[in-house]
């Protein structure tokens, strides 16, 4: 229906594509519902109590790690002090304690290669899952209280722990990575999931362990 110059064929206008920024616009859910502040996760999640849906499952994930932990750390020195007729091995205050330290020690040392072959190989969401693996094979390991079973345990539960560790609280860090100020709240909330692990594992572990059985305290914290 415009005008036109003789002999030229009208033009017809064509309906443009939307361009990549409208489409995103439109692919991304609506935030006008969300609390002021709020981050949409990568995928699309919205917030619960305005972080990210993910930190939640970090908070679980690592509950239920410091739950195994010292869960098992409340069992060791009493089961390797207690009688054999009791179930226990019967050692010294002194050789228990001893190997104690060794295993505390190196819990603490394998954190640093764990974030290194993180950082360099594996990437972090992998070293946590390998983590995982490595603990839970250990405490199992444990739980079957043969000599040779148990150190494997020890050894396996030092490696997992070295992946494990670090490598949960540095992807508590990446989420908020565009969000500093409310990174601290973020790990004060992962914080409270350590802490609550933590209690449980050495409550229930211990109490099942002395009361009902060794093998019974050390499966539950695997």
């Amino acid at each position: 229906g415009g005008k036109h110059h003789v002999g030229e064929p009208p033009r017809v206008e064509l309906p443009q594509p939307p361009s990549k920024q409208n489409h995103l616009e439109l692919s991304m859910p609506p935030t006008r519902d969300l609390p002021s502040g709020a981050i949409l996760s990568r995928d699309g999640l919205p917030p619960v109590f305005g972080h990210h849906a993910a930190l939640f499952l970090l908070f679980f994930t690592e509950m239920w790690e410091r739950f195994s932990y010292y869960g098992m750390r409340a069992l060791l020195v009493l089961f390797l002090v207690s009688e054999m007729s009791a179930g226990g091995w019967g050692w010294s205050r002194e050789e228990a304690l001893k190997l104690y330290a060794w295993y505390t020690g190196l819990v603490y040392l394998t954190p640093i290669l764990g974030g290194i072959i993180a950082d360099k190989l594996t990437g972090h969401r992998v070293a946590v899952l390998l983590g995982a693996l490595l603990m839970t094979l250990g405490h199992a390991s444990m739980a079957m209280e043969t000599k040779t079973a148990f150190y494997a345990g020890l050894v396996l539960l030092i490696l997992g722990n070295g992946f494990f560790k670090p490598n949960i609280s540095t992807i508590v860090g990446q989420l908020y990575a565009g969000n500093p100020d409310k990174k601290d709240a973020a790990y004060t909330i992962f914080y409270m999931g350590i802490n609550s692990g933590a209690f449980l594992g050495i409550l229930l572990c211990g109490y099942v362990g002395e009361k009902v059985g060794w093998s019974f305290g050390f499966g539950l914290a695997g």
